[in-house]
């Protein structure tokens, strides 16, 4: 009969590779080839219990060994949530005070370390660990996030509170079921055999020859994308403009959503919502932004609610994750040699969540230089907010017209 060195020689390189319940199946095993003694020896070479090892035995003997449980089923504590069920709600409760709106939704992110949201609920009478406050986040989908990758704006005190009064409008708008539409300029493209960051499947050792510099003269043509994301439908629109970024452009291409995307969904709403950034076409300063806003007032009949996002945190914007990055990565490689190429590469973008985009050229020349004067600027029916009104406010169409 075997000894106890013996086992334990068999035992030692397989213990850590398995785990509680695979140790105790393996060690009743190998007892009952043993026989008589062997739940003794067995106990003794790998330090399990008698009763342990005797319990595994009932489990092969009765064909209780289901594949991926450790324990019976039923065994262990208790959820945490299911003794105390106010605690998930006064968890996320304290935790939806410091949300702020995630591009990447649903998923959102919160402000507070998990210690710290364990101190706070300890004052509210609930004793968890800071660990499983984490888990129970990451099972409500929520992330923790570096609070250092949030100083974009050098510290702006108005930061976080516009993070969240713009997700508590879009969060709004969307169960009124209003549109709320992203909005922003992608980085303008060079027209021409220039390289395009990125790879692409080809032929081994037969890469895609482009221009050997980058050094666009004056005259040399670009292209402006201006993107309209629409939040609930995950549907976009790209409008490209091959002259120059501006006011009258941005607006026109968001005239051109509604007329070929936005009635047909929404054919009854009660006001738009349009978040963006605070600079480009769309700048939170620019006269002609807002002097525009208003014809597109006018146009659709609705007012035009608009949210900022501030200075700096651009990358915040919805449209820049569920819209840019996917044409970034689609023509990857690619040299945009001609507009109807980059309007080409841009509508062929899908993703697997169901992405459709569409694209198209505006041809339309909009002369620079124009000036939106005090007159002009006084028309505009805007009601600022009472909280930052440079970065939200209303336009309400002209009833006169």
């Amino acid at each position: 009969m075997e000894n106890e060195k013996d086992i334990r020689s068999y035992f030692e390189p397989l213990w850590p590779l398995l785990n509680e319940r695979q140790r105790r199946i393996a060690a009743a095993s190998y007892a009952k080839k043993l026989g008589y003694g062997g739940i003794s020896l067995v106990s003794k070479a790998t330090g399990l219990s008698r009763v342990t090892i005797t319990k595994g035995m009932h489990e092969i003997e009765q064909g209780q060994i289901e594949p991926g449980r450790i324990h019976r089923p039923g065994a262990g504590r208790p959820a945490l949530t299911s003794l105390k069920p106010s605690l998930l709600e006064s968890l996320l409760s304290l935790v939806e005070k410091t949300t702020s709106w995630d591009p990447e939704a649903p998923r959102l992110w919160t402000l507070k370390s998990t210690r710290n949201l364990s101190e706070e609920m300890l004052k509210l009478g609930f004793s968890v660990s800071h660990a499983k406050i984490g888990q129970l986040l990451r099972e409500n989908g929520y992330s923790l996030q570096n609070n250092i990758k949030t100083e974009e704006d050098g510290g702006n005190v108005d930061r976080d509170a516009q993070f969240r009064r713009i997700n508590k409008h879009v969060k709004l708008t969307m169960e009124r079921g209003f549109p709320v539409i992203s909005v922003a300029t992608k980085k303008k493209e060079l027209i021409g055999n220039s390289e395009n960051k990125g790879q692409q499947w080809r032929k081994s050792k037969s890469p895609r020859k482009a221009s050997g510099h980058d050094f666009p003269g004056q005259d040399d043509p670009r292209a402006f994308p201006f993107g309209m994301y629409d939040i609930a439908q995950s549907t976009g629109c790209v409008s490209i403009e091959t002259d120059l970024d501006s006011s009258e452009f941005a607006v026109n291409s968001i005239k051109g959503w509604w007329k070929h995307q936005g009635r047909s969904i929404y054919p009854a709403p009660g006001y738009i919502l349009i978040t963006c950034d605070a600079d480009d076409s769309n700048s939170c300063g620019s006269r002609a932004w807002k002097h525009n806003l208003q014809g597109l007032a006018d146009y659709l009949n609705l007012t035009v609610m608009v949210c900022h996002f501030p200075p700096g945190t651009s990358k915040w914007n919805k449209i820049e994750h569920s819209l840019f990055s996917f044409i970034s990565s689609n023509w990857r490689g690619e040299p945009l040699c001609e507009h109807e190429t980059t309007v080409s590469l841009i509508s062929a973008t899908k993703t697997a969540t169901g992405l459709s985009l569409k694209c198209k050229l505006d041809h339309k020349k909009y002369p620079t230089g124009k000036i939106v004067s005090d007159e002009m600027i006084q028309s505009v029916n805007i009601l600022p907010a009472k909280f930052r009104g440079d970065w939200n406010y209303v336009i309400i169409p002209d009833q006169n017209l």
